[in-house]
């Protein structure tokens, strides 16, 4: 008798538990639905970056190694004063179609140094860059470091879109009617520039890329904002995944060698079953 009742102590006990989340489950979810959760300013007024066509997008794409070039001119001349791409090795550049004397060259002649260490002297120096660094860390004298850039297009929702998207977007105003609903989110912080593709609308990096023709392209492609932001952006995905195209090819083959393999496979199951009787 005694542990008949303890057995139904436990499962009383058991049952009321689970009825109390049960009410509390039914309570959030008709609170939901009485109550939706207000949209904020940052939900309402961020833009979902625009689509980007790129030579490397699709289980197919390749680079297009004069895009490439473009977009690492941008990067040198307009985004490397503050954006590190520590990832990468000059070296590297030669997989973008630029000789080992050109390769030289660049690295020599790069603004930023290697710091070298005098352990008689106690005291860091400099040296010139070599193929085999990487491209030297950028450290910014105001508040923080922003971001390195190699694996910018892996680290950001929608990628190589995200970038040219905040590139491009300083400039966008969002409707009307929806910034009329948050004015408090359209004043614009002192020192902050408004962006709608970014997350919280609000960035700190003030636009880098202001007009037309700011870079000059050696192929002659018109330099507008939207292009250099395109170039770069194209260029940022090879230094995020420069053995995409590789990765591509090497998975061409495979697919084509399983199917010729099932080819293979199934003609040598009719060969052994043929005239066979079940």
């Amino acid at each position: 008798m005694t542990s008949i009742f303890f057995r139904s102590i436990k499962f009383l006990i058991g049952a009321g538990f689970v009825f109390v989340l049960l009410l509390a489950l039914l309570g959030s979810i008709t609170g939901l639905i009485n109550e939706p959760p207000k949209q904020t300013a940052e939900q309402a007024l961020h833009k979902h970056p625009k689509e980007l066509e790129l030579a490397s997008n699709g289980p197919l794409g390749k680079f297009d190694t004069g895009q490439l070039q473009r977009g690492f001119k941008v990067y040198k001349e307009v985004c490397a004063t503050c954006h590190s791409l520590h990832m990468i090795s000059f070296r590297n550049l030669k997989d973008l179609g630029y000789s080992d004397a050109q390769v030289k060259k660049i690295a020599k002649e790069w603004a930023i140094k290697q710091p070298v260490f005098d352990e008689k002297a106690g005291t860091w120096g400099e040296r010139d860059n070599l193929p085999s660094d990487r491209f030297p860390k950028v450290y910014y004298a105001g508040t923080g470091n922003p971001p390195d850039l190699s694996l910018i297009t892996k680290a950001r929702h929608d990628g190589a879109a995200y970038v040219h998207s905040l590139l491009t977007g300083y400039g966008e105003k969002p409707d009307p009617a929806v910034a009329a609903k948050f004015p408090e989110a359209m004043k614009t912080p002192e020192g902050m520039h408004f962006n709608p593709y970014f997350a919280n609308l609000n960035i700190a990096m003030p636009p880098p890329l202001v007009s037309d023709d700011q870079v000059k392209y050696d192929d002659g492609t018109r330099a507008t904002i939207d292009q250099m932001a395109k170039d770069v952006s194209a260029f940022l995905v090879w230094t995020a995944e420069p053995t995409l195209q590789k990765r591509h090819q090497a998975g061409l083959a495979v697919v084509i060698f399983l199917l010729f393999a099932t080819g293979l496979a199934y003609g040598a199951y009719l060969t052994v079953w043929r005239g066979m009787k079940h």
